[in-house]
């Protein structure tokens, strides 16, 4: 049975567990769900994603919400296919993994979510953005990118010299805030720009940038 990714084709991190299903050659499925008019939110769906959020999946009937969680799953199942150790296995390097995964969501994630809530959600709800706090949340993420391009002065990705799934945790949000948005963030930061690159320009993601 195919797996199947429960979510609209345009929400972000249905785009990412497509694009790893993608990186690990794993079939999928999407099961629209229509989230501009609540479908999300329906006792049905909630049955499923008590939150009422996209995505879930559901591989042969068995049901996983949390993107990151889904991610990992699917890496770990298939942890040979397609791209290897997107999850690395050996302790070590697992643990250097984790540490770069917390990077991500703790540095990077809230302050482009936040970006992203501020431009984009309150202007599909009606609402002005909070200019001060844009301008806030911009410029924390320009001082974590700094630290970025320390790290990546010293390694390829986030967990080391091979890419993982910290690395593509970057992509939806990434590149609604550099590209979408066009909040010049790579400039003046030739190694976060060299990284960004590389990882936007995977075949997995070019196929699910638009829509899963």
């Amino acid at each position: 049975m195919v797996l199947k990714i429960h979510g609209h084709a345009n929400a972000p991190l249905v785009r990412l567990v497509a694009e790893v299903c993608r990186e690990k050659e794993v079939p999928y499925e999407l099961v629209n769900v229509e989230v501009y008019k609540g479908e999300h939110k329906t006792p049905a769906f909630k049955e499923f994603q008590p939150f009422g959020q996209v995505p879930y999946i559901d591989d042969d009937g068995f049901i996983l919400y949390e993107s990151r969680a889904i991610c990992r799953y699917i890496a770990k199942k298939y942890p040979s296919q397609g791209t290897p150790d997107l999850v690395p296995r050996e302790p070590k390097a697992e643990a250097i993994f984790e540490q770069a995964v917390s990077i991500e969501t703790s540095n990077f994630y809230p302050f482009a979510l936040g970006i992203t809530a501020e431009k984009i959600i309150k202007k599909h709800r009606g609402l002005e953005p909070d200019e001060a706090r844009l301008s806030d949340l911009v410029s924390n993420l320009k001082a974590k990118l700094d630290v970025y391009e320390v790290i990546f002065g010293k390694q390829a990705y986030l967990a080391g010299d091979s890419i993982t799934l910290a690395d593509l945790f970057h992509l939806p949000y990434g590149t609604i805030v550099f590209e979408e948005l066009g909040y010049d963030m790579l400039e003046g930061r030739p190694n976060v720009a060299r990284w960004w690159k590389d990882i936007t320009a995977r075949p997995s993601w070019l196929a699910v940038k638009a829509k899963a």
